[in-house]
């Protein structure tokens, strides 16, 4: 095809909204044009590359073995409610209901669909184990779509699920799935690190993510230069250090503290570090009030709170719950 039958509209100014160096070049470039927030479309060079993406993701599939198909992006709510997600997923999941009443969501992920057509299918455990993979745009409402196709509400996702007769032979293909991935990325000429990371609302029990570096990112990780040890800082491991710091133990006095409210105001007020003074917060877990104590200079980490507690439903207590609880506001707890 000859260039100029190529539709390729550059552009020489970029909207303001535009902060990442990679929206910005492939607004300019001609990739990619924005129909609202977070959602874009893919002009003639963009589609160019995906289609040579996607086809380095099938042969890295197709070479564990993995089986592709095509599921419905429309899903009815029934599927969602049968394995508890429906109320549990959050305000990401794009809902809607169609003219008889009957109320569907734009998947964001395709467990309940898969298992579901497996479910029905599949006749014998020799059948197994199975692995299906399929490549189709997903739709998440996020709050705040941003970095061009970084974080969006509509985008394409290569999605696998595999079913099996026993752990080891789970084990073995999360291990094929791993290798796949890592040829993938390098293949696509990225720069990822493994690591350890919480499963959200997908689940189970032992999730890794690939994390491209980049100076745009919005996750932390921590890793080991000795081992192949690292994770997203929500699922890190902490050694136990103990505060050395600590002076000979005195007698217990009360000190009056008026118009002290936080933890740093504290540290100030009795010249002391903000690592000797301790937070009490407290939280409600499936209705139930909890404190968590962290030394002052720490904050909580909700995604390991909720995993100590296996549960989802977690929320910070209101100052009026707090007053109803201890007869104190949120700043005079100790």
């Amino acid at each position: 095809m000859k260039q100029s039958k190529v539709f390729i509209p550059t552009m020489k100014e970029v909207p303001a909204g535009a902060d990442a160096l990679s929206h910005r070049l492939l607004l300019k470039a001609g990739l990619i044009k924005q129909s609202t927030s977070g959602i874009y479309s893919y002009l003639p060079l963009a589609a160019r590359v995906l289609n040579n993406i996607e086809t380095i993701v099938r042969e890295e599939m197709e070479a564990i073995d993995a089986v592709e198909i095509l599921m419905p992006a429309l899903q009815q709510a029934e599927l969602w409610e049968e394995s508890g997600r429906w109320g549990s997923y959050g305000p990401e999941l794009m809902r809607l209901t169609d003219r008889h009443g009957r109320e569907f969501a734009l998947g964001p992920t395709h467990e309940e669909v898969v298992t579901s057509i497996v479910r029905d299918e599949l006749k014998s455990y020799k059948q197994l184990p199975l692995t299906l993979f399929q490549i189709q745009s997903k739709f998440r409402d996020e709050k705040r779509p941003r970095f061009g196709l970084l974080r969006g509400r509509e985008f394409i996702m290569k999605d696998a699920y595999s079913f099996h007769a026993d752990e080891a032979s789970l084990e073995t293909t999360y291990q094929d799935m791993s290798q796949a991935y890592t040829n993938i990325f390098r293949r696509v000429g990225l720069n990822v690190r493994p690591v350890v990371a919480d499963s959200g609302a997908i689940g189970g029990s032992h999730t890794h993510e690939f994390m491209a570096l980049s100076d745009i990112g919005e996750d932390t990780i921590v890793y080991s230069e000795t081992t192949d040890y690292a994770a997203n800082i929500e699922k890190a491991e902490v050694a136990y250090v103990p505060n050395v710091k600590h002076d000979d133990v005195k007698e217990l006095t009360k000190i009056e503290t008026p118009n002290v409210h936080t933890a740093q105001e504290l540290a100030d007020f009795l010249n002391k570090p903000l690592d000797e003074i301790t937070k009490s917060m407290i939280f409600k877990v499936d209705g139930e009030f909890i404190m968590v104590l962290v030394r002052g200079h720490h904050e909580i980490n909700d995604v390991k709170l909720k995993a100590y507690f296996e549960t989802d439903h977690i929320d910070i207590a209101t100052q009026a719950e707090i007053v109803n609880l201890l007869g104190a506001n949120p700043g005079s707890l100790g």
